[in-house]
């Protein structure tokens, strides 16, 4: 089982993140297209770009956040005692088919898009609850770190892939549902070699304790149990402060720029649509590049520091974070007098920051038992979306509002508000280096009482 391609995962991995943020490029667009735009950008005080940017998030990422999170606990109890391979490719065979359809909804049907949005996180659930799994009962150690980098190699190949995949597909077709007719064909694919080339492992084969498997506790007992496992707690919160900074920035970053610009007087306040997504594209290529990066040298990292300690994946984790924070900060500084220097300091922050994907999930493969990984995974997850992501861009957007309020109509004070509340993202970051350094403190402990169970 050493042997099975890792091309195969990465393959499946780098279609459902295309999948996630072509339907993000897509709900953007179509948004902005619809008859009733104008209304609902009225009613909700949407008068300018990055209200649009804020209005969509409120419409459509709490109904996709909140289907991932009912699906993801009950895919989880499923992953950890069913045949994970036949789940995981009827998840895909499910998002891809309702992709497939979304590109079809017409604009008088404004109701459907936002109830394929529902449909499709459920599929992210089915994915990224088992996929990590089966990967932990295929491979161990250094070898798991390694196919576990491989596969999270795919979040920002995918993402960055994603936005310029949807403003391609867009230009060539001239409208948003051709963005949505290519990832389905992917995820056929990525199905069908899931079936055919992806074995199917015994729980704990790679750790070899599958013959001590004898039976599998309830689904109370292991949320118990996973509540009292300290490593895998504190990780988890990390991971969370890992989402509220990247949803964050995905949102508002590229409109933050875009006002440094305005300042700068390099560009002028866009006032009509279409307004130039080259910023987006921009932040789009870095997050790609930064994220191939930050996987690469993390697990590289890990590997030499554990032949130093057996804290390293933890601490490694620790480190990167605070590094981050302390880049993330610069950008803020450097932004007003230049555009450059505030991508140079975006692509160190951020590659810093996506050192620890693969790592975190190792962490959980030492420290939970194999027959409720996928329910750790699961929650993992849960956690990371709820107080991460699905809050972030909105708590960014009501501080930017509330400094901007006395001072609306001015650029510069449009600029330095978004600035000031894009600022607790370090501060959050820096609190997520602190539970990784506190997950460092009991991971050995944990993980020997995985091991002996």
């Amino acid at each position: 089982m050493e042997n099975s391609k890792p091309v195969v995962r990465l393959t499946i991995a780098v279609e459902y993140k295309i999948e996630e943020l072509v339907g993000s490029y897509m709900t953007k667009t179509e948004y902005k297209g619809s008859p009733h735009s104008d209304r609902r950008v009225k009613e909700n005080k949407c008068e300018n770009e990055s209200y649009v940017r804020m209005c969509l998030f409120l419409f459509f990422f709490p109904v996709f956040i909140c289907s991932f999170m009912v699906a993801a606990p009950i895919f989880g109890y499923l992953g950890d005692r069913f045949n994970r391979k036949i789940i995981l490719s009827c998840g895909i065979f499910f998002w891809s088919f309702v992709t497939l359809l979304s590109s079809f909804i017409t604009k008088d049907y404004y109701w459907l898009l936002v109830l394929s949005r529902c449909l499709v996180g459920i599929g992210e659930s089915s994915y990224s609850s088992i996929s990590p799994t089966i990967i932990g009962d295929l491979f161990t150690n250094n070898k798991r770190t390694m196919m576990l980098s491989v596969f999270y190699l795919a979040i920002p190949l995918g993402s960055g892939l994603g936005y310029i995949l949807g403003s391609i597909a867009k230009d060539a077709g001239g409208h948003w549902y051709w963005a949505l007719r290519v990832s389905p064909m992917l995820g056929l694919i990525a199905g069908t070699l899931i079936l055919i080339v992806v074995p199917e492992p015994k729980r704990g084969s790679a750790d070899h304790i599958a013959g001590r498997i004898k039976t599998r506790t309830s689904w109370l007992c292991d949320m118990k149990a996973l509540a009292k496992n300290r490593s895998y707690v504190f990780s988890s919160l990390a991971s969370a402060a890992v989402s509220f900074a990247t949803g964050a920035f995905g949102i508002w970053i590229p409109q933050y720029l875009v006002r440094a610009q305005v300042v700068q007087k390099t560009a002028v306040s866009c006032t009509y649509q279409p307004c130039s997504s080259k910023d987006s594209l921009i932040f789009g290529a870095i997050t790609c590049v930064t994220g191939l990066l930050g996987v690469v040298i993390g697990a590289v990292t890990t590997r030499l520091c554990r032949q130093k300690t057996e804290r390293a994946d933890p601490l490694v984790c620790a480190v990167s974070m605070l590094g981050s924070a302390i880049f993330i900060c610069l950008i803020f500084v450097v932004a007003k007098k230049s555009i450059v220097g505030a991508y140079i300091c975006i692509f160190i922050g951020e590659t810093l920051l996506f050192l620890n994907w693969a790592i975190t999930a190792d962490i959980l493969m030492f420290v939970v038992i194999p027959t409720r990984r996928a329910t750790a995974v699961a929650f993992q997850g849960f956690t990371s979306h709820l107080l991460g992501d699905a809050g972030s861009p909105y708590l960014i957007g009501l501080i930017s509002d509330a400094l901007q309020e006395s001072y609306a109509t001015s650029s510069l004070w449009q600029f330095l508000s978004l600035g000031y509340a894009l600022m607790l993202c370090p501060f959050v970051i820096v609190l997520g280096g602190m539970f990784f350094l506190a997950t460092a403190l009991f991971f050995l402990d944990d993980r020997d009482k995985a091991e002996k169970q």
